[in-house]
């Protein structure tokens, strides 16, 4: 039964979308920031080739697993208890992370960060949602949200690379630490509580067994790196199993984690197995090339930050233009030209060798990447808001979230394994860019079957 609830009242509504914006792009950015700092982390904390992987992964394999179960405790506690709860957390972890001593100590703060983020990011967009209750101010607060956290990926990237070469790896997640606090203190005074609607369980053990299932199959993958496929079958089973268990249990409950009924529609099934398959074939970019630029380019942190600009610039622009697009060309044809243009970024890259320059080997993926990604994904997230039920539609967005970082943190493990097979580091990344752009087809070929070619008529919740 869904409860309707009288808006609430706002004294700055700009200060709180400011505020709730912020967070987001902290969340957000916090997923590609470390990239840049790799290098330097994997020399002082002594991490191992794979074991660096953890450093993103660790983040985003909580923060993804976790998010379903941070919107609904918004949902039973109360969506601004839970927001700055979880922004105090992460802002807490950040400063953990910062003075770390030893690789353990780094992933644990990490892992603290997703579980915090996976608090704060649900109730984010659930409190824009309530707090701008009149439609033309609803649409701009999410419009400048989606804006905001389609280039924050890129943005982490040159926030990185600024804060590494002028301070230290660790300034990345110190700079959480005064941003956290701001938010926090700015959010109690400015962001209105949102009165409870309607009653609500938590899925502890559904929550429980989609991250330990999750978590085995990404260790399974990078195990295979390191000691074969002996070591790494038994995890690897292990993750099968306990993601069936998953499945089965919240096929029983009446008030599941993740509601089975979302992927009855296929429409909306094949949206998000497009956005799960085409966060894959995003993310290992980032961990690969940021490396690249530094170790084998030998460019500082700096320049690698800078490098990933047009990246930005082009996700940037695809933000502000798809919005128009969308009404006259529809979800479907605006997705597959996106991907299209993603896929031959990635293929692009695969020819990158150790004499390759910036001008000629980067800058024309890297386009390609921001562009065809600002393009695809805002239609995958039109075609499942409006086939979504509107009993159903915060978990329908919420389970975009949970593909986006569980597809990105599988899509880096595999691509680690397949990395690992090669001789050197160059050819292992171009094998691991041969995989992202597999996937990034299989996201293509989902997208094919989609029947709309319209947009139809949003269906808000009540």
């Amino acid at each position: 039964m869904v409860t309707t609830v009288a808006a609430p009242v706002v004294r700055r509504p700009s200060l709180a979308l400011a505020v709730l914006v912020s967070c987001q792009l902290m969340l957000i950015v916090d997923a590609t920031v470390m990239n840049v700092a790799l290098p330097h982390i994997q020399a002082e904390l002594h991490f191992t080739p794979a074991g660096l992987s953890w450093v993103l992964n660790a983040y985003t394999l909580v923060f993804g697993c976790l998010l379903l179960l941070g919107g609904r405790s918004g949902d039973v506690f109360g969506r601004r208890g839970v927001f700055v709860t979880g922004v105090a957390l992460f802002t807490l972890a950040s400063l953990a992370g910062g003075l770390a001593t030893s690789a353990t100590v780094l992933i644990v703060a990490r892992i603290v960060q997703g579980l915090a983020a996976a608090m704060a990011g649900p109730s984010t967009l659930a409190l824009i949602t309530t707090t701008f209750s009149e439609p033309k101010a609803r649409v701009r607060a999410l419009a400048t949200l989606s804006m905001i956290a389609s280039a924050g990926l890129a943005v982490g990237m040159i926030v990185g690379g600024v804060l590494t070469e002028w301070f230290s790896w660790r300034a990345v997640l110190f700079i959480n630490v005064p941003v956290g606090l701001a938010i926090a203190v700015l959010a109690l005074r400015f962001v209105p509580v949102v009165p409870r609607g309607g009653h609500a369980r938590l899925d502890f053990p559904g929550a429980l067994l989609a991250t330990a299932g999750v978590g085995a199959l990404v260790y399974g993958c990078i195990e295979v790196a390191s000691g074969g496929w002996a070591a790494a079958a038994p995890v690897l089973l292990l993750g099968v199993v306990l993601i069936c268990a998953f499945v089965a249990l919240e096929a029983r409950l009446r008030q599941p984690l993740l509601p089975l009924r979302l992927f009855a529609d296929r429409d909306r099934a094949a949206a998000y197995a497009s956005v799960f398959f085409g966060a894959m074939g995003m993310i290992s970019m980032f961990f690969f090339l940021t490396q690249f630029l530094q170790d084998v380019l030998r460019l500082s942190p700096l320049v690698t930050g800078l490098a990933f600009l047009p990246m930005a610039a082009g996700m940037f622009t695809m933000a502000r233009l798809v919005p128009r697009l969308l009404p006259r060309f529809g979800p479907k044809p605006m997705a597959l030209t996106g991907l299209t243009l993603m896929a031959a970024g990635v293929l692009w890259l695969t020819q990158l060798s150790a004499g390759s320059g910036y001008l000629t080997g980067l800058l024309g993926p890297l386009l390609l990447m921001g562009i065809g990604g600002g393009t695809a994904f805002p239609p995958m997230n039109v075609v499942v808001m409006t086939t979504a039920p509107a009993a159903d539609a915060g978990a329908a967005g919420g389970t975009i979230q949970t593909m986006q970082q569980v597809g990105g943190t599988l899509g880096l493990a595999v691509a680690v394994t397949v990395a690992g097979t090669a001789g050197t580091f160059v050819g292992g990344m171009g094998r691991a860019f041969a995989v992202a752009a597999g996937a990034v087809a299989v996201a293509f070929v989902m997208a094919v079957t989609f029947r709309s070619t319209k947009p139809k008529g949003a269906r808000t919740a009540g």
